[in-house]
């Protein structure tokens, strides 16, 4: 049987879609090839996908219904649970371009609800949420019953639109649904608008890098391979269809916030260098702080992060050094 990844050459899907293929599950990966960064990197890790004999890849923009079909037509009836992690990232990108959110975020949401309900052998859709819905919450660290009604941003809000939806889904349909709130996700193969890809690309560049604040914000950095973790053991426990609303939400975080600066520091360490700062105003739509509570998943899921984030920015630089020798 099979398992449809969307967005399954971004970061977080390359790294599931590896992982579900190392335990010997066939993996679709559908993805659109989106140029918010450079394609090269989202074909590198297309290339060492294909490598594995139970892969397929389907190009398609899950925000057109049809195209979407069109793509797993042949694998529609081997389908049996979906990792829905498509969408157009990005907090900063959404204040200037919203509307580059509506079509992934939100119809693209709804067509793979729609895609999880019709599909004849689906057990269950696991799907991402993001740490931003709990936006300027004074409360630490997060948890999933704390108010989420005030978005920082239209992607966070875009975010929390996608959990109402699945709320609404699992209640009408008794669709088995789990959203997963990633916190701050960091490692090998990531985002290069991320603020630690960023950092250590000008570093190693002799370059400046752009902080905005004083870097007092902290962050509940995660590495990759733990959220990978999560979010598989969140698809091997679905809510039952028997009940009110098989609907689940869980953090999948560190459980370690550190400040930017900090964070700046073990970059510096990583690579043998010192950044030089050029200080900008606040960026709007960033928070102050995240942080995760895992109370939930560790006792539904067994989800323990394991990787402090010194060891997961060693991997990265190491990672990063050998992808820049090669591009």
């Amino acid at each position: 049987m099979t398992i449809l990844v969307t967005g399954a050459v971004g970061f977080i899907g390359y790294h599931v879609a590896e992982a579900l293929l190392a335990r010997g599950e066939h993996v679709l990966g559908v993805d659109n090839m989106n140029a918010y960064y450079d394609t090269r990197l989202k074909q590198a890790r297309l290339h060492r996908l294909e490598r594995h004999p139970n892969f397929n890849y389907a190009f398609a923009d899950i925000g057109r219904a049809a195209a979407l079909g069109a793509a797993i037509h042949h694998h529609r009836d081997r389908i049996t649970g979906i990792v829905h992690l498509a969408a157009q990232a990005g907090v900063r990108h959404s204040i200037d371009h919203p509307t580059d959110y509506v079509g992934p975020n939100v119809s693209g949401h709804l067509n793979i609800l729609e895609l999880g309900r019709h599909l004849p052998n689906v057990a269950h859709t696991v799907y991402a949420s993001s740490s931003s819905v709990y936006g300027n919450s004074k409360r630490v660290p997060f948890a999933i019953d704390d108010p989420v009604d005030q978005p920082a941003s239209l992607y966070a809000a875009t975010k929390r639109a996608d959990e109402l939806m699945s709320i609404a889904y699992a209640q009408l349909y008794r669709q088995p649904l789990t959203g997963l709130r990633f916190f701050t996700v960091i490692g090998p193969w990531g985002r290069p608008d991320m603020a630690y890809f960023r950092f250590v690309e000008a570093i190693l560049e002799e370059r400046k890098i752009d902080v905005f604040g004083d870097g007092s914000v902290t962050r509940d950095f995660t590495y990759v391979d733990d959220i990978v973790a999560g979010v598989l053991a969140a698809l091997d426990r679905p809510p039952a269809r028997t009940e009110v609303m098989p609907h689940r939400l869980y953090n999948l975080g560190s459980d370690r916030p550190v400040s930017l600066n900090h964070l700046i520091g073990l970059i510096e360490e990583a690579c043998g260098a010192r950044a030089v700062r050029n200080v900008l105003p606040p960026a709007a739509g960033d928070v102050p702080a995240t942080w995760a509570d895992l109370s939930l998943s560790r006792a539904d899921l067994g989800y323990e992060p394991a990787t402090p984030l010194d060891l997961a920015i060693e991997k990265f630089v190491a990672w990063y050094r050998e992808y820049a020798l090669r591009n």
